[in-house]
């Protein structure tokens, strides 16, 4: 924790990203918290003197800004939040590294109803036989620019977990064509894109003769929102490390 600890409660908020659709959402969600959105940081801009202004930072930004977050986080001592999408390997051992300094919390979504809807996927495929194939279908607007979305490789990783296997070694997308059979144990992803959805995503667990769907829709961004903020004043309270939104609520 800082030691420009606000009074009477207040924190004060970081957004990295804060111009974008999710970043104007977590700027709301903060005031109507009853917190200060301290600093607002976009593309171009350098984060590592305006961080040290703020308590927590919060980045909903892009990938390539990642690197530059950290750091800035790092020089400022502050805990930060990173729900950006469309991350790679060398992206997580970025935050594995900053972990090493400060608290670190890296989410596919920040909703709370889809970080128990990953808890459950976790036991359904830990309890179910191989037997039972994993399908993960998503939907968003029209403007998204990742696919699959965080939140769909999010679950795919909690089901890969569950049954002890490599999500990358295993997962498929994109079929197209003449595909031959399924392969036996590995996670399929479908996606789709259009009109203004939030989010949508079902996970389908389909067995002989038998079929399981747990499913999240959002009806608004609003509650990414409201998680973050959740989620970044709980981090406050944390040693360094690397954590997930499952911490948060305690799963």
């Amino acid at each position: 924790m800082s030691e420009g600890a606000g009074t009477g409660g207040t924190r004060r908020f970081a957004v990295i990203g804060h111009k974008g659709r999710m970043g104007h959402a977590i700027a709301t969600a903060i005031e109507e918290a009853g917190h200060e959105f301290c600093v607002g940081v976009d593309l171009g801009g350098d984060p590592e003197p305006l961080l040290g202004q703020c308590e927590v930072a919060v980045d909903f930004s892009a990938p390539d800004g990642l690197a530059a977050n950290l750091k800035a986080a790092k020089a400022a001592g502050i805990p930060i939040l990173i729900g950006t999408t469309g991350l790679e390997q060398e992206h997580f051992a970025m935050i594995a590294e900053a972990g090493k300094a400060i608290p670190v919390l890296q989410t596919g979504n920040t909703s709370l109803g889809v970080t128990l809807l990953a808890h459950l996927v976790r036991e359904a495929a830990a309890r179910l036989g191989p037997e039972w194939d994993i399908e993960v279908l998503e939907m968003h607007h029209r403007m998204k620019v990742d696919a699959p979305s965080g939140t769909a490789k999010l679950l795919g990783e909690a089901a890969a977990e569950a049954r002890g296997i490599e999500l990358a070694d295993n997962m498929e997308s994109g079929r197209h064509g003449f595909t031959g059979e399924r392969r036996e144990g590995s996670i399929g992803f479908a996606t789709l894109r259009g009109g203004t959805v939030a989010g949508e995503h079902s996970v389908i667990f389909a067995g002989p003769q038998e079929r399981i769907t747990l499913s999240h829709n959002a009806e608004d961004r609003a509650i990414f929102a409201r998680g973050a903020v959740k989620g970044a004043l709980w981090l406050l309270e944390q040693e360094p490390g690397r954590y997930r939104m499952e911490d948060v609520l305690g799963l």
